[in-house]
């Protein structure tokens, strides 16, 4: 090996132990707890080994499976509007030629809103008492609604509060990927007489589909990790309403002190998100050789 080719990999040596450090190792660690239960003595952790016995209790824990259910229904809806929206946004953002930063800042706004200021904003917001929703329900004659204490209404208002929140990330995503379109190919098309929505349906959409793939994905994936906006609006209520997967790994971890199977927990979650970025990545890759 040169001396060259040596140092280039010496430099990335210290990037790799970092992130065995903080990854890798617990990750493991995670692991190998999943197949203990985790007494206190005199203030020192006892691992006792368990076998699969806490993976074995995964299928018949109710609690478990709202959580599935509700993360599930909560990240697909979430999702699917957040992108929708987004690419409405970033198609229009494209048209616009004078003033498009300001819109653009305008847009991803309520991303850079801390998750706790998100949670205070919408929990007066949502308020069954005074809260702003409800005041302009009375204005209208309706009768007020309780956003968050309602089993019917709860998932779908931390819904909303997670369209509101996420959408400038769907919009960033795909506007940067529009801007990355080659112009030729539209004005072609624009000369042989096609219409807007030919232009979107045959050449934007598949151009952009490597694109929608990937944020799509990312989207997924933070999704199905939301926590802070179920404990700060919810806490999982009314009953397991708004019961998520994260939320009932902190349940099992810090609330019920079952180490051992919230580990097991969260090793089942890690394993559903890789597979989904596995087959993501090979859509991605499919799509991308096709175009």
């Amino acid at each position: 090996m040169s001396a060259d080719r040596f140092w280039r990999h010496a430099t990335l040596w210290p990037a790799i132990l970092l992130f065995v450090a903080l990854t890798i190792l617990p990750l493991a660690n995670l692991f190998a707890l999943s197949f203990n239960d985790v007494e206190w003595v005199n203030r020192t952790p006892v691992w006792n080994w368990v076998g699969a016995s806490n993976y074995q209790k995964l299928p018949d824990d109710n609690l478990l499976r709202a959580g599935l259910l509700n993360t599930v229904i909560f990240a697909v809806a979430a999702v699917a509007i957040q992108m929708l929206i987004g690419f409405v946004l970033a198609l229009l953002t494209t048209q616009i030629t004078r003033g498009r930063g300001f819109y653009r800042t305008i847009f991803i706004l309520p991303i850079l809103v801390p998750g706790i200021i998100i949670g205070a904003i919408w929990k007066l917001m949502y308020s069954y008492d005074f809260g702003v929703l409800n005041q302009v329900l009375h204005v209208f004659g309706l009768s007020a609604l309780d956003w968050l204490g309602s089993p019917n209404l709860a998932l779908l208002s931390v819904i909303i509060v997670d369209v509101w929140h996420w959408t400038p990330f769907c919009f960033l995503l795909l506007l940067a990927g529009l801007e990355s379109l080659p112009d030729d190919i539209f004005e072609a098309d624009r000369i042989d007489g096609a219409t807007g929505w030919q232009i979107l349906r045959d050449i934007t959409l598949p151009l952009m589909m490597p694109a929608i793939i990937v944020t799509f994905v990312f989207r997924m994936i933070l999704a199905f990790k939301v926590f802070d906006e179920i404990y700060l609006l919810t806490g999982g209520g009314p009953g397991t309403a708004t019961e998520v997967i994260s939320f009932t790994i902190y349940r099992r971890f810090f609330t019920e002190d079952q180490s051992g199977y919230g580990a097991a927990m969260s090793i089942a979650v890690i394993a559903i998100i890789a597979a989904m970025i596995i087959v993501a990545t090979r859509a991605t890759a499919g799509r991308g050789s096709k175009v």
